[in-house]
């Protein structure tokens, strides 16, 4: 297999996916910057919604969208487990991973494509406009506080074990404050709990 991947937190939720795992992949880098993505072969050969990242499998075939390149990741290595080891385990893990992918990533990824990423997204995809931007970024923020009312004394998003949707918003939350929406210290439990995925190794994947 090979990672096809890119700067941006999606690629890096794999690559911190595959680091917890211990699994290690040959990489093909992608210059999304370029705009390589959006065009062929890439965009014909390799995934034609033009995103990153892209696993390609032995066979010659593609697995895209992260959260099922990673459902795929732990199908072929099951041990450690990041999604689950029974069916309550898998249910938990992938209704927070939803909850976080909707309500906070979202939000948070268009506003920056609309406000601060619009140079480089304009001539790509399709934008709302400035106060669109604003909106996105106090839903996501309003959603985050939200989400750490619900997490109580725990850990890690499903209590004592790391799971995929740790890994989500941990990628997405430090993308964002890298880009003008610093929103994990607005909640204490998110703020306490992005220190601790701060010192895994994995997070510098």
């Amino acid at each position: 297999m090979k990672l096809h991947n890119s700067v941006g937190p999606n690629p890096h939720v794999v690559r911190m996916f595959m680091a917890e795992k211990g699994i290690t992949l040959p990489i093909v880098t992608v210059d999304l910057m370029g705009g390589e993505n959006r065009r062929p072969p890439y965009n014909t050969e390799v995934n034609p919604a033009g995103q990153t990242p892209a696993l390609e499998l032995d066979d010659g075939s593609f697995v895209c969208e992260i959260t099922t390149i990673c459902e795929y990741l732990e199908e072929v290595q099951p041990s450690p487990a990041l999604i689950g080891t029974t069916p309550e385990e898998r249910a938990e893990t992938r209704m927070w991973t939803r909850r976080i992918d909707l309500n906070i990533c979202e939000p948070m990824t268009n506003a920056f494509r609309a406000a601060e990423g619009r140079p480089i997204f304009e001539k790509r995809i399709m934008l709302v406009g400035p106060s669109g931007a604003e909106e996105l970024k106090a839903i996501a923020k309003d959603r985050l506080k939200w989400f750490g009312d619900q997490m109580g004394d725990r850990q890690f998003v499903c209590g004592d074990r790391l799971t995929l949707a740790d890994i989500l918003l941990y990628c997405f939350l430090t993308f964002g404050a890298a880009v003008g929406q610093p929103l994990a210290a607005e909640h204490a439990w998110t703020a306490a709990w992005i220190k601790r995925m701060d010192a895994r190794p994995s997070a510098k994947a």
